[in-house]
């Protein structure tokens, strides 16, 4: 009797083969990923920061740590994208060279809240201080929680000379006096300070 199954791999073999299956699917995702994902490493315009962008100073940082404690990312977005409505509410569409030295970056879509890609120096720093205290003072429909704690919490200035000597080793440019000064630089300082420092510098790299 003449043998017709088919070798190899076939339709059917691999169809009624769940493993099977799932081993080519991982296989084709893999490399589609890899693809898509490994030539951006070397692409300079998403690796290489722009003409003039500087690491956060101490205080800043610290205020971008408050930032992403408080959760603030769930309601904004720090990226503004390149159509017409976007740039004419917001101002320069984002690019990837003023986000290299976040880690990690706050690009997405989740706007409760408006972008704050380019909030720095739009708003005075009293402005961000009653804001953050009780928004509803300043902006009457917004559903956004007040943080009036931060005014009352100093910043946790031991712990920042090893946050910043953790972020040197992923890239970002400090140098060895800017860590060794990074506690001074907080000391005294509080959270709302800081807070209002880090949201008074975003987007003021890229010139308009």
């Amino acid at each position: 009797m003449a043998n017709n199954e088919k070798k190899g791999f076939t339709h059917e073999k691999i169809e009624t083969n769940s493993f099977l299956m799932i081993v080519l699917i991982l296989v084709v995702v893999s490399f589609g990923g890899l693809v898509e994902i490994v030539p951006l490493f070397f692409q300079k315009s998403t690796t290489q920061p722009i003409e003039g962008l500087k690491p956060y100073t101490a205080l800043q940082q610290a205020g971008r740590d408050i930032y992403l404690r408080e959760g603030c990312y769930n309601c904004h977005s720090q990226m503004i994208r390149p159509f017409k409505a976007e740039t004419l509410r917001y101002g320069h569409y984002s690019v990837a060279g003023e986000s290299v030295f976040d880690h990690p970056f706050q690009w997405g879509s989740k706007r409760t809240g408006p972008d704050l890609a380019r909030v720095g120096e739009r708003y005075s720093d009293e402005w961000h201080r009653i804001h953050l205290i009780n928004p509803r003072d300043l902006v009457p429909e917004s559903v956004m929680p007040g943080y009036p704690w931060l005014e009352k919490t100093l910043v946790n200035a031991e712990k920042m000379p090893a946050h910043l000597r953790a972020l040197k080793i992923a890239g970002v440019p400090y140098t060895d006096e800017e860590i060794k000064n990074a506690a001074n630089d907080v000391y005294g300082k509080t959270e709302m300070e800081a807070m209002i420092a880090y949201l008074q510098v975003l987007g003021t790299a890229l010139k308009q």
